[in-house]
């Protein structure tokens, strides 16, 4: 029995934002450190530093603009749990246990580096995907590798990025204030009790909500960027694919090309204003440098591809039938892209260590670098499609048993 997903609509249009938008992360890059290693480059620094209504600017861009970054990761993930490939268990958990290597390999590897040294804390900064970057690149290979590894990959980076955000709201909270973080909470309650028992559908009492939740949990201590994860799950969301009336699906498709073409290119314009000095190659041999370069590029696709393969020899999972281990390789690899997630890590685990925070940031962009461009030239190679399957619009499941033969890395 041959069982069809048809990519939906959403699915479509989220690809398509991030490969644009990933576009205009590099251009974002490049302006930044170019105007930050030249003449502009102190007043350029000292802009992001300037103070407006008690915050810096990068401050503001961090805290508050991200937020809106993660309320759009909230909706993402909302997405999967009940329409994409993470609503189905026998499917979720390929993602699910390849998003736990690509977590665990190169927290570990960081940690046996820099373990019980002030770099330490930096533990957390190789364990995240950026999804815009890593779809970004795979939508390059257009029609060159099979669709199920481009929803594989977005459900791995999903999953991922929550990793991200249970770690920095668990190990990256400064100092805790109880009582806001009360509020924040019974505020989250209330919108879930608004949603779920009184039937509101308008999208602005969660808005206004979720304004107020920010600012609590800004006073918390906790980070405030959390706040937009919780929103995405207190509104309201229609299981109907693409539901014209769901709140949810339209801040979804509302918020796809803010976030790609404005947010995510503010932070990086605020984030990368990396001043090179003559001994930055040095730097990356320093321990905590080599705990993120590594876990990037080897941690990362070491990680999701043995998780992945152990699942499947337990017979946890399976793979989709147009999958060889070739393919989860290559998703492994572009797993290595951290940049955004990254450098947001960075700046929890190094607050007021700008020299730290500089080094990190240049290992972070070779890293991302060098993964970036081992996934493309591998898939590019090795990414087609199986001959059994080369229509690259569906992705095909057998209908066999949870555990199904592995597929020979040479397939």
């Amino acid at each position: 029995m041959r069982v069809e997903k048809r990519l939906s609509k959403t699915f479509k249009q989220f690809a398509q934002s991030n490969k644009a938008g990933g576009i205009v992360l590099i251009l974002c890059t490049i302006v930044s450190l170019s105007i930050a290693n030249s003449s502009l480059g102190p007043a350029y620094l000292g802009f992001w530093h300037q103070y407006v209504a008690g915050l810096s600017i990068e401050h503001w861009v961090n805290d508050a603009l991200m937020a809106v970054f993660f309320l759009l990761v909230g909706l993402e993930l909302e997405r999967e749990l009940y329409n994409g490939e993470l609503s189905d268990i026998r499917n979720a958990m390929l993602p699910i246990l390849a998003a736990a290597g690509g977590i665990a390999v190169p927290a570990l590897i960081h940690f046996m580096l820099n373990g019980g040294t002030p770099t330490q804390a930096g533990v957390g900064i190789p364990m995240a995907t950026d999804i815009a970057f890593a779809l970004g690149v795979l939508a390059l290979l257009g029609k060159n590798v099979p669709a199920s590894l481009k929803i594989f990959l977005t459900a791995l980076a999903v999953m991922d990025d929550l990793g991200a955000i249970i770690v920095i709201a668990v190990f990256y909270t400064a100092e805790l204030s109880v009582a806001y973080l009360i509020a924040a909470l019974g505020l989250f309650g209330a919108l879930l009790l608004m949603n779920r028992v009184l039937r509101v559908i308008s999208l602005l009492p969660y808005l206004v909500g979720g304004a107020i939740m920010w600012f609590l949990m800004l006073k918390s201590g906790v980070h405030a960027t959390i706040a937009g994860v919780l929103l995405a799950f207190a509104i309201p969301y229609s299981r109907a694919e693409d539901d014209a009336a769901s709140p949810s699906h339209r801040l979804e498709a509302a918020l796809h090309k803010p976030v790609a073409f404005l947010i995510l290119p503010v932070f990086a314009l605020a984030n990368t204003g990396i001043v090179i000095s003559s001994g930055w190659a040095q730097d990356l041999l320093s321990s905590n440098s080599l705990g993120i370069l590594l876990g990037l590029v080897v941690g990362k696709p070491v990680g999701i591809f043995l998780f992945s393969f152990a699942a499947v020899l337990l017979g946890l999972c399976r793979l989709p039938l147009d999958l060889a281990w070739r393919h989860v390789l290559g998703a492994g690899l572009l797993g290595g892209i951290g940049f955004t997630m990254s450098i947001f890590i960075t700046n929890l685990a190094y607050t007021g260590q700008a020299e730290v925070i500089n080094a990190s940031k240049m290992a972070i962009l070779v890293g991302s670098l060098v993964a970036g461009i081992l996934g493309f030239t591998w898939l590019k190679l090795f990414g087609a499609p199986l001959a059994s399957d080369p229509d690259t619009d569906t992705m095909d499941f057998d209908d066999s048993p949870v555990r199904r033969p592995l597929r020979s890395p040479s397939t």
